[in-house]
């Protein structure tokens, strides 16, 4: 019989001891990542239903309205996508405020935002430095995915994973990338922790150039309010 001192059976006892300990946490971990996949998955089919039957209420108002030979007028917009297209030359005190106010501290950054008395009358005071308009799903898809960035700690943190969103805005119920692009769409409750989260986009040159900056887009130029034609210049600039 070969004896084995109490020393090396108490050091076997703690190692078996702390690797269950490591198995039984590793197979928890498994059971709450596939829940939460699963919660995530649940989610993102009830906001797709969500935005269809959005859809499919503005044509069934649209038809009723043509029907009752009247003319369908949709609801005020609640979102704005900003884009600064000029630089700081000749810019005055109050606007570079302004401009500092809105997050474009840089040419050719984009920010959400929510569209109030307030914010109207801020994007009126900069319309001829600015392009903006009024995002649809897409656009705000697009650019929460091939150009999003996170604030963690002050640092500007590609958003590749869900960990990082529900790090930062998990305490308002948002814990993955769709609830981050349905509370912005949408402009839901915590509409200004989820746009602040969000580091301004850095967008491109739009391709082919802009037309003439110095000129309002009703006149043939870019500056100023475009309305729902905003996507295309999205699409030029991603």
């Amino acid at each position: 019989m070969v004896f084995v001192p109490e020393t090396v059976l108490k050091k076997r006892r703690t190692q078996e001891a702390i690797a269950a300990a490591k198995e039984t946490e590793a197979e928890e971990a498994t059971v709450k990542a596939a829940e939460k996949t699963e919660k995530i998955f649940k989610r993102a089919e009830k906001y797709m239903a969500e935005y269809k039957q959005k859809e499919r209420d503005e044509i069934r108002m649209r038809r009723e309205a043509k029907a009752a030979k009247s003319i369908y007028v949709p609801p005020e917009a609640k979102l704005a996508f900003v884009i600064r297209i000029r630089g700081i030359i000749g810019v005055s005190p109050k606007v570079r405020k302004v401009l500092q106010l809105l997050r474009l501290r840089q040419l050719h950054n984009g920010v959400f935002v929510k569209l109030n008395a307030a914010t109207i009358n801020m994007l009126r005071l900069v319309e001829p430095y600015i392009a903006y308009g009024y995002p649809n799903l897409k656009s705000v898809r697009d650019l929460v995915y091939k150009r999003g960035y996170g604030k963690v700690e002050k640092q500007r943190i590609p958003i590749d994973n869900n960990a990082i969103i529900e790090e930062v805005l998990g305490a308002y119920d948002i814990i993955c990338v769709e609830d981050l692009i349905h509370e912005i769409y949408t402009v839901g409750p915590h509409f200004t922790q989820a746009a602040n989260f969000l580091w301004p986009f850095k967008l491109s040159s739009p391709t082919g150039g802009f037309k003439q900056k110095l000129l309002h887009y009703n006149e043939g130029g870019d500056a100023g309010l475009r309305g729902e034609r905003i996507h295309e210049l999205i699409k030029k600039m991603l």
